[in-house]
């Protein structure tokens, strides 16, 4: 028996997705994922980008690369989502399906915040961060904001993992003197999921001089001044923000969201349309939006329709992840989460340390070993 399966989105969500479902099928998988892109960035590597330790090209992947037994990628734009019907529209033709996997993640909403595009920054798409390697190495002194400018977010440590790199690279140019550096979170600490991870932030925050303002949100720009949700005035010369995030028009457009975000079953990730699911970060789970959780789902989602071709259950989402962050002097953290495997949050926190560092090249190499044959 086959089944046709649809997979919108070739991000972690996406590539897993596919990736497993070809492990089991091998060539009787009849799997189409369909995305937009010709590369894949890991969006870790956007701090390497923002400060100038590597270049885009280099740590863009091609989809060209990734071939797997009874997997077709194809490279066009979705154009509409009719969910009842199961069936897809893009502008190189229409897809129908017996199981639709949505997993296209989250855009980013720069006119939520006004004068965002004209007097900030932002350094979580890739030309975001491309744009700033041009921009910092000019910049020499002054005020600088590290802001989010909406919740939910993709990578819940990822605004701190920018203001301590920061720090670094301005000690290392020798003006860190010279400049201040103020985060501004709406959340009530920096990694709410792991309180050792969370005060590991805030005493590297105090150790290294830089302000942190908690549940406060930006809410606008104007030319050198930042407003965020209380009234509060910060002055800025550069401001480095998160955008609001959204999930894709499409997806809104589609009558999928509520409330914002795409609602699920958080122990199957099916939607309230039988056989469509929903994995990544447009995914309205409340666990974090992250690479990590949307492969934990993508491993539930296989099940299923290993279920329904095979006979037998599927499992349930485990809720499992990894946060990492990135400190810019060599050390990195790391926090294995577990949400839904036992009756309570289960954290397991490793410090900053170069093994970290090991940790997370690993990381890196066997996903790109797994998807790419890189």
């Amino acid at each position: 028996m086959k089944s046709r399966v649809l997979i919108l989105g070739a991000g972690f969500g996406g590539l897993e997705l596919a990736t497993l479902l070809s492990e089991a099928l091998r060539e009787s998988a009849d799997v189409t994922l369909i995305d937009r892109r010709d590369n894949f960035v890991f969006g870790y590597s956007r701090i390497d980008v923002m400060f100038g330790k590597t270049k885009l090209d280099d740590v863009s992947l091609p989809y060209t690369a990734f071939e797997k037994p009874g997997i077709h990628l194809v490279k066009e734009t979705i154009t509409a989502i009719d969910a009842t019907a199961k069936r897809v529209t893009t502008d190189g033709g229409t897809y129908e399906a017996d199981v639709l996997v949505i997993a296209l993640g989250a855009d980013y909403d720069m006119a939520a915040t006004p004068g965002l595009i004209e007097h900030g920054n932002e350094f979580y798409s890739d030309a975001g961060a491309d744009r700033l390697s041009k921009v910092l190495p000019g910049f020499t002194s002054g005020p600088i904001i590290v802001g989010i400018c909406g919740f939910p977010y993709k990578c819940p440590p990822g605004p701190s993992e920018c203001a301590l790199t920061l720090h670094h690279y301005l000690t290392e140019r020798g003006i860190r003197a010279d400049c201040d550096i103020t985060f501004v979170s709406p959340l009530s600490s920096p990694m709410p999921a792991s309180a050792e991870m969370a005060q590991a932030l805030m005493d590297s925050f105090e150790e290294f001089g830089i302000r942190l303002l908690k549940q406060r949100t930006v809410m606008r720009l104007d030319p050198g001044m930042a407003v965020l949700d209380d009234g509060t005035e910060l002055p800025f010369d550069l401001f480095l923000g998160v955008p609001k995030h959204q999930p894709p028009q499409v997806v809104i457009d589609s009558g999928l969201t509520e409330n914002g975000w795409v609602p699920i079953d958080l122990q199957t990730l099916e939607t309230r349309f039988p056989g469509v699911y929903a994995i990544g970060d447009m995914a309205a789970t409340g666990l974090p939006k992250s690479g990590t959780f949307a492969e934990s789902a993508a491993q539930c989602v296989s099940t299923a329709i290993l279920a329904k071709l095979k006979g037998g259950d599927g499992q349930r989402n485990t809720g499992q992840g990894t946060c990492i962050v990135e400190y810019g002097d060599g050390r990195v953290s790391y926090a294995q989460l577990d949400f839904l495997t036992g009756p309570k949050l289960e954290a397991v926190y490793h410090p900053p340390s170069l093994a970290g560092k090991h940790f997370k090249q690993v990381f890196d190499e066997t996903r790109r070993s797994r998807w790419f044959n890189l």
